[in-house]
């Protein structure tokens, strides 16, 4: 204050303040070293707002830096829960968490529930493990679509199950379907969050990714074949099931029986032995001719038509 009322003070009394001096407050004066002069505010007050720039844009960058330093030590496992109500995702770790954020999008829905379910029997189609009854949405005056592969068909229990609901309810097969996929009422969708956890998984409720799992389900419904309430053949094509012509297709490939099992929900011994059908009808003695025959017999193009 002095510094200002009188145009300066000795550098003797500024010693105890050295802020003022750091700040660029103060200057020497030109004509006596021995004292300091104020600093005019127009002058002062942009060089402190660069000062007050620059260590903001420091502590931005010691943040990126800290970030990329711990992103490993950070996994998607660790953020489960910690979405907002209003968040358009949340994580759900273990299976205690995926079953009460299913049951709550089951208790708000009134309209539609679809399900895709890969794999082999499993009658159900829970995020893991097996959904409840979803009556309450079926005596809300809701319908029920569910996507099989064609596996299901030869297990029983799985049609056992859509018998005791009472209801709009529809379930077709394909023989490949996309990873489990549960939709309520196009408001909340669930599917897997990890490649090699089953108790993982992502509680979805952004529109435009809804409207999408929406369209991709309406796509596979198209392409499958009725199961239940009315049960439509699986077509045969010259003595060529529609299982054999799917594991011919991903012979072509490549695949082992290993995968092309684990791709059509049905176990590696009875993929083997449909091979091994396929080999005796194209009258093939090696694998390598098997991949050949396949291609010169048009079964691919038959069953794509």
């Amino acid at each position: 204050m002095r510094a200002l009322q009188e145009s300066g003070i000795r550098t003797e009394e500024a010693e105890g303040i050295p802020c003022l001096a750091d700040l660029g407050l103060l200057h020497p004066d030109v004509e006596d070293p021995l004292r300091l002069c104020p600093v005019a505010p127009s002058v002062a007050l942009p060089q402190l707002l660069h000062r007050v720039e620059e260590h903001v844009a420091q502590q931005r960058l010691r943040g990126a830096r800290m970030a990329v330093a711990f992103e490993s030590l950070m996994p998607l496992t660790h953020m489960e829960g910690s979405a907002s109500p209003s968040s358009s995702m949340t994580i759900l770790d273990g299976i205690p968490q995926i079953e009460s954020a299913i049951d709550r999008a089951a208790a708000r829905s009134s309209k539609e529930l679809l399900i895709i379910q890969p794999g082999g029997k499993r009658p159900t189609a829970k995020l893991p493990g097996s959904l409840p009854i979803p009556q309450g949405i079926l005596d809300r005056g809701g319908r029920m679509r569910t996507l099989y592969q064609h596996t299901t068909r030869y297990f029983p229990p799985a049609l056992a199950h859509y018998e005791q609901l009472n209801g709009d309810v529809e379930v077709r097969t394909l023989d490949e379907l996309p990873k489990r996929l549960l939709l309520f009422d196009r408001s909340y969708a669930f599917i897997p969050a990890s490649q090699t956890r089953d108790d993982l998984a992502l509680e979805l409720r952004q529109p435009a990714i809804i409207n999408y799992l929406v369209a991709i389900f309406e796509i596979l419904w198209r392409l499958g074949t009725p199961m239940f309430p009315t049960a439509e053949p699986l077509p045969t094509t010259n003595g060529i099931t529609p299982r054999q012509q799917a594991i011919a297709a991903l012979l072509t490939e490549g695949l082992t029986d290993a995968d092309i099992a684990a791709r059509l929900g049905m176990n590696v011994r009875t993929a083997r032995v449909h091979i091994a059908k396929l080999s005796a009808v194209l009258n093939s003695t090696s694998r390598a001719q098997l991949g050949y025959l396949i291609g010169k017999s048009g079964i691919l193009d038959r069953a794509s038509g």
